[in-house]
C-alpha cells in the first residue's frame, strides 16, 4: 500500500512518516533490562541515557514487557527521513515534541500524526511477549498507580525502622526497611516496585542514578492502615565476579537510621500483580531478596484471611544459601501449614545436600501440576537470572510427569496473565 494525501494523490516521501522507538528519561531507572532483553543490541546507554538506534531497532517489543517502569514504551511520529539520532537522545532530560511538518505557505502545520499522510506500520499490535512470563497481569488485579513520582519530582520519605532479617553472624546482610510517605499519597499494590536516589556523584560528577527495589508490604501498609512501606534490600560488597566493590544504594540504604530521609520515585509495575479474587491460588517461587514481592502478597493474603475474604491456597518455593541467610525465616516459620505450604530450598546448609528451588518444584510435582490445573492459579518467579531457567525446565518436568504438554500450558499461562516472572 502507498502512502497518500485525503486527496487520493501520493505523498510524497518529505510527508511520510514514522513511529520511532524511544526511551522516556523522565521515567527509566537505567535497570538495564531493556539492554538485556533486545536480541539485536539495539539499545545501548551512556552515563546519562539508554536509548534506542533507530538504524537497528525493528519493533520486535521484547524489550517492553520486561521494563518495570514502562519508560521504553514509548513511540514518536518522525519524518522518516529525522529520526532522533542518538546524539540526541543521549542528550535529553525528556522526550522531544512530535516532530512537525513545514506547511506550503512557510506556516508549521499540526503534527505529522495528524496531518492525513500514511503512518508507516511499526508492527506494534499483535506481537506476543517473548519473554518467559506474562505481559498482562490477572484478570482480577487491582488497577495499578504507576510513575506518580518522576526524577523531576521525587517525594521524600521518612525512615521509620531499619532491622536485619539474616542472622548476626552470616555474611548475607539482608534488611527490613521501612519508609513512611506521611500525607503524601503513595499507593501501592503487592508485586510493585519502587526506586531510590542514593547521594552523591559518579565518576563524571553525574549524581547518581535511582536504584529499583520490589515492596515488601501489602497494600495497606506494613503497619496496616499507615501509609508506609517495606523493602527488602541486602549489603552487596562484590561486583558479578567476586571483586570487592561495594553496592552504592544497597549500603546507602541498610546504614540508615531511624528519622533518615531519602528520595523515591514510582511506584513502578503493572503486570507482576496479585490476583484480587478470595478463590485464587498463588505459586510463589523465590531466592534471596525475590522474596519481597512474596512477603507482601502473603501477607496480604494473611489479612483478609482473618476477614474471611481468602479462600485460595498458597505455596513457596524459598531458596537461600543457609537456613540462618533466609531473610524473614522466624516469621515465615510461624505462619500456619494450612495458609502456607513452604518448602525451602537449602544449598549450602552444614551436613544436607544441595537443594535448589528446581529440585524441590520436581519433588511436588504431582501438587504443583494440581493446581496449575486450576485457572485460579497464578504462578511469581523473582529472584537471581540464574534461578529462571532452572525453574522453567521444572515446571515442564512437572507438567510432563503429568502426562501434559508444557508448550502448551506455558502459553496459556502466559495468555492468561498467571505466570509471572522477574529475575535480575
Amino acid at each position: 500500500m502507498s502512502a497518500s494525501t485525503d486527496s487520493g494523490q501520493p505523498a510524497s516521501s518529505s510527508t511520510r512518516i514514522m513511529k520511532q522507538h524511544l526511551i522516556d528519561p523522565e521515567v527509566c531507572i537505567r535497570c538495564n533490562t531493556c539492554e538485556e532483553t533486545c536480541p539485536i543490541d539495539a539499545i545501548t546507554h551512556d552515563s546519562n541515557n539508554y536509548v534506542v538506534d533507530a538504524t537497528i531497532c525493528n519493533h520486535c517489543m521484547a524489550c517492553v514487557p520486561p521494563c518495570p517502569t514502562g519508560a521504553i514504551d514509548n513511540w514518536l511520529n518522525v519524518l522518516t527521513g529525522r529520526p532522533h539520532t542518538l546524539e540526541d537522545q543521549f542528550s535529553w532530560e525528556e522526550l522531544p515534541p512530535v516532530q512537525e511538518e513545514p506547511g506550503m505557505d512557510g506556516s508549521v502545520s499540526v503534527a505529522v500524526a495528524a496531518a492525513g499522510v500514511l503512518v508507516e506500520d511499526s508492527g506494534l499490535d499483535g506481537v506476543p511477549s517473548t519473554g518467559a512470563g506474562s505481559s498482562i497481569p490477572p484478570w482480577s488485579a487491582a488497577q495499578p498507580q504507576v510513575n506518580l513520582y518522576t526524577h523531576k519530582n521525587p517525594v521524600t520519605a521518612t525512615v521509620v525502622g531499619n532491622y536485619r532479617v539474616t542472622d548476626e553472624d552470616t555474611e548475607s546482610d539482608i534488611r527490613h526497611i521501612v519508609l513512611d510517605f506521611g500525607a503524601v499519597p503513595f499507593p501501592v499494590l503487592e508485586g510493585q516496585s519502587i526506586a531510590i536516589f542514593p547521594p552523591g556523584t559518579d565518576s563524571s560528577g553525574r549524581a547518581f542514578h535511582a536504584r529499583q527495589y520490589s515492596i515488601a508490604s501489602p497494600r495497606d501498609g506494613e503497619r496496616p492502615r499507615y501509609n508506609n512501606l517495606s523493602l527488602t534490600v541486602k549489603r552487596v560488597m562484590t561486583d558479578s565476579e567476586g571483586n570487592v566493590v561495594p553496592g552504592i544504594c544497597s549500603n546507602y540504604l541498610c546504614d540508615l537510621k531511624k528519622n533518615d530521609t531519602v528520595q523515591v520515585i514510582g511506584p513502578f509495575g503493572s503486570t507482576f500483580l496479585m490476583p484480587n479474587h478470595p478463590e485464587a491460588n498463588i505459586i510463589m517461587i523465590c531466592t534471596g531478596t525475590g522474596s519481597a514481592p512474596m512477603r507482601a502478597m502473603t501477607e496480604r493474603c494473611r489479612r483478609q484471611l482473618k476477614e474471611k475474604a481468602f479462600n485460595g491456597k498458597l505455596m513457596l518455593f524459598f531458596g537461600a544459601r543457609t537456613q540462618r541467610e533466609l531473610p524473614y525465616f522466624g516469621p515465615l516459620m510461624n505462619l500456619p501449614a494450612d495458609f502456607i505450604d513452604i518448602n525451602l530450598a537449602l544449598s549450602r546448609e552444614p551436613g544436607q545436600p544441595k537443594r535448589y528451588v528446581q529440585d524441590l518444584i520436581r519433588e511436588r510435582s504431582a501438587d504443583v501440576v494440581r493446581l496449575l490445573d486450576n485457572e485460579n492459579t497464578s504462578v511469581y518467579v523473582c529472584g537471581l537470572k540464574g534461578m529462571e531457567e532452572g525453574v522453567l525446565q521444572a515446571l515442564e518436568s512437572a507438567t510432563g510427569s503429568a502426562g501434559g504438554q508444557w508448550a502448551e500450558v506455558h502459553a496459556k499461562l502466559k495468555a492468561q496473565g498467571r505466570l509471572h516472572v522477574e529475575t535480575y
